[in-house]
């Protein structure tokens, strides 16, 4: 049973506590998702537009707990993503920790149509070069271009298998993934039952476009999860949510 807490002064530090360690290996995947009340995970296209001020503090910060940050092709165009980027105290606590002082992003596109020159490429730290996951049927002009400017995981046949992916992705020593959507690559992990952990910020606005946090693929089973815990600032609500049943 969920208990009452005091006030939070790091909004970091009820995730940072939790245990990501698989007892069989592999990635732990959590997503990090934003929904308005109505279950809309989007304005005008847009994320970033329903995102409060407590959600995008929490966002960035979210970031300094991965081994890798996976997005898909569309979410990355959409919001025009560029290479994480941390706080400097966040940077040197990694660095501290014998980590990497950043996290790479992994963009997951099958078609491999995304620009190129993008700073999500041409501006990632030398050490957290962004990473590109795709499929062996992908243009292979296409796959020669992202192999100029990303390290190429080839994750599957006809399309990128979430398996494969997070397996590759392990196999790599990334092994705490956390996915910032979209809703179509988030629900290809959840029915492929590799989403762990749901971190899901509930926004206080109705009247997004219809597009919910995720979709699922045809066919895909339902999957059960527990609530962990709840924080709240301001009208802004915060769940976390654990993938429940055995590994």
């Amino acid at each position: 049973m969920l208990q009452p807490g005091g006030l939070i002064r790091d909004p970091l530090e009820p995730y940072a506590r939790v245990d990501r360690t698989r007892r069989r290996g592999g990635a732990w995947v959590m997503a990090h998702m934003v929904g308005g009340l109505d279950g809309s995970a989007a304005i005008g296209g847009r994320v970033g537009d329903l995102s409060t001020t407590p959600d995008a503090e929490l966002f960035v910060l979210m970031r300094a707990l991965a081994d890798v940050v996976l997005v898909g092709a569309q979410t990355v165009r959409m919001e025009r993503y560029g290479p994480v980027r941390l706080p400097a105290d966040r940077v040197a606590a990694r660095r501290a920790a014998g980590r990497p002082g950043t996290p790479p992003l992994a963009v997951v596109t099958r078609s491999l149509d995304l620009d190129w020159s993008a700073r999500a490429f041409t501006a990632a730290p030398p050490g957290s070069r962004t990473l590109v996951l795709t499929c062996a049927a992908a243009d292979p002009a296409r796959l020669a271009q992202a192999r100029e400017v990303a390290d190429v995981i080839v994750a599957g046949q006809d399309r990128v298998d979430p398996d494969l992916a997070t397996a590759r992705l392990a196999e790599l020593g990334y092994h705490v993934v956390l996915c910032e959507g979209g809703p179509t690559w988030l629900g290809e992990l959840v029915g492929a039952g590799r989403l762990d952990e749901l971190c899901l910020t509930i926004a206080p606005l109705m009247g997004g476009d219809p597009l919910p946090v995720s979709v699922a693929p045809p066919g895909a089973p339902l999957r059960h999860f527990t609530l962990r815990h709840v924080l709240q600032s301001g009208d802004t609500l915060f769940l976390r949510y654990e993938r429940g049943g055995d590994e």
